[in-house]
């Protein structure tokens, strides 16, 4: 971070601005937002500064001093801007500021600036500050103008209702994990619906209800664990566990359902497919433990959702991709189930998605293929997959998830079973991420590519006609140098497809498109009608 996000606290404090003109004007109408005590100096004040601080509930601490600068009235000030257009003096302005050590932002001058206005999204109380460090507060504002969007208004009301309990739930609640779920459930339930619906009596009455049936339950249960020890800690509730899909690791394919699940969790068990970008958004307070295959069994996965579960904890199990695709989702559910355990799984993109779209290779295809498998290269206990002649549709795209490793097994055995050698193929690896990379070749060449090249894992391998379409569609890495190369490598037909498109019937293809067009053309226009014999 090059400057340190901190909010003021100017409630009947002193501000100076220096300057009578439009720039004071947009800082004084923030600043008086915040309860401060606006003093403006400037030999000429505009009318509409005056206006402003004249209708403001505080304006009878307000000041205008219609002078020249003068150092003299910097003191008690918290805060100090220098908003003229006058060059010098804002640099005098500076000078005097951190002399006696005030903060001191000149408006436009980065250099000059000890603190920076953010673009601000109010709901009070809670406040959003986004800031550009002055490189771009265009785009700071542009953001700021989708987070409105984003955030109802609904949320400040509901974090004031939240101010009022907030005691009451401390007392009621003894444990910090118990009150933190209480509060998750309150934002998240039916009360932060009833808010954000206008209902402001009722959702306060829903709150109380929920308090109050917590802390019975909290006695109901302390009274049944006591001891003959008089300090009985309270158990836990029963946890939840997320089977969350964490896509193929570029952080802007998470869902916003994982994404909020991650923000909840006490603890996440992620594999070695998870990007450190996603793992980075997980709650910064939860406990992260890493369970790739060769640290972790599967059974040994299992167990330790099942205990965390049972300790009351929110659990979120990231896994990449998607939890059902090659992900062994299944067998953790089915292991959640026989404890009688809750849990929510959300679907990520899987590998083969991500990697497909971010190579231009489109897994169907009207000209290429009519359908798509997604085959694991490996079985069960590690056994590989050899069911060779399953493969053989040319209008079909197969993709191999942990196949780079058995390549060669792979390719021989589809040439032994009758495919045929010229079958394009493709090798990405770490799809979606910056450094991913691809490599095309066919059945026959593929092996000895690779061996040059040395793509890494993880990496999936994509089989059929459609792979040809790469050269002309790949668009994430590709620069216009390799963009004029890749079309020179294409056949020059009407869908610069490769050498499965060149075998089809390119007229019947345009005469179908033109005679779509004509039919959605009005029949009164006096277009010529096509026709192609």
């Amino acid at each position: 971070m090059n400057t340190f996000p901190l909010f003021f606290k100017l409630e009947d404090r002193k501000v100076l601005i220096v300057g009578g003109g439009d720039v004071a004007l947009r800082k004084a109408d923030l600043l008086s937002r915040a309860g401060a005590a606006i003093t403006i100096l400037a030999p000429s004040i505009s009318t509409e500064i005056q206006a402003l601080l004249s209708h403001t509930k505080y304006k009878a601490k307000h000041e205008l001093i219609y002078e020249n600068y003068n150092k003299a009235y910097m003191t008690g000030a918290r805060v100090i801007i220098a908003a003229t257009d006058d060059e010098t003096l804002n640099h005098q302005v500076h000078a005097d500021a951190s002399e006696l050590n005030i903060p001191v932002n000149v408006v436009d001058t980065p250099h000059l600036c000890d603190f920076i206005f953010p673009a601000i999204v109010d709901r009070n109380p809670i406040v959003i500050g986004i800031s550009s460090n002055g490189k771009a507060p265009v785009l700071a504002r542009l953001l700021r103008a989708r987070l409105e969007t984003l955030i109802p208004q609904g949320y400040g009301k509901l974090a004031k209702l939240a101010g009022e309990f907030r005691s009451e739930v401390k007392t009621k609640i003894p444990t910090l994990t118990g009150r933190r779920q209480f509060w998750e459930r309150a934002f998240e339930g039916k009360v932060s619906q009833l808010m954000f619906a206008g209902n402001e009596k009722e959702a306060a009455a829903q709150l109380q209800a929920d308090l109050d049936n917590t802390a019975s339950a909290i006695n109901e249960k302390n009274t049944a664990d006591n001891t003959s020890t008089e300090s009985q800690t309270v158990k836990n509730t029963m946890g939840e566990v997320y089977i969350v899909g964490a896509g193929p690791g570029d952080p802007e394919l998470l869902t916003f359902k994982a994404l909020r699940l991650m923000q909840q969790a006490d603890i996440v068990y992620y594999d070695a497919l998870v990007s450190p970008q996603v793992l980075d958004l997980c709650r910064r307070d939860a406990d992260k433990v890493f369970v790739g295959k060769h640290a972790v069994a599967q059974l040994g996965i299992n167990e330790l959702l099942v205990n965390s579960a049972k300790e009351g904890r929110r659990v979120v199990r990231l896994k990449g991709g998607d939890p059902f695709i090659f992900g062994r989702g299944g067998e953790e559910i089915e292991s959640l189930r026989a404890h009688d355990l809750p849990y929510q799984v959300v679907p990520g993109i899987t590998a083969a998605n991500a990697a497909a779209s971010y190579a231009g290779i489109p897994l169907t295809h009207r000209d290429h293929s009519q359908s798509v498998r997604f085959v694991t290269g490996f079985l069960k206990a590690g056994a590989p997959n050899s069911n060779f002649k399953s493969f053989l549709n040319t209008d079909e795209t197969v993709v191999f998830y942990m196949g780079l490793h058995s390549l060669a097994r792979l390719t021989t055995g589809l040439i032994d079973a009758g495919r045929s050698s010229d079958t394009p193929i493709a090798i990405v690896s770490n799809a979606s991420m910056p450094n991913q990379q691809v490599l095309t070749g066919t059945l026959e060449s593929i092996v000895a590519q690779q061996e040059q090249a040395q793509l890494p894992t993880p990496a999936l391998l994509i089989m059929g006609d459609v792979v040809s379409l790469h050269d002309d569609l790949a668009w994430y890495h590709v620069d216009n140098e390799q963009r004029n190369q890749n079309a020179a490598h294409t056949n020059d037909n009407w869908l610069r497809g490769g050498k499965a498109a060149a075998t089809k019937n390119p007229t019947s293809q345009q005469a179908h498109a033109l005679s779509m067009v004509a039919n959605l053309a009005p029949a009164d226009d006096g277009l010529e009608q096509l026709v192609i014999g």
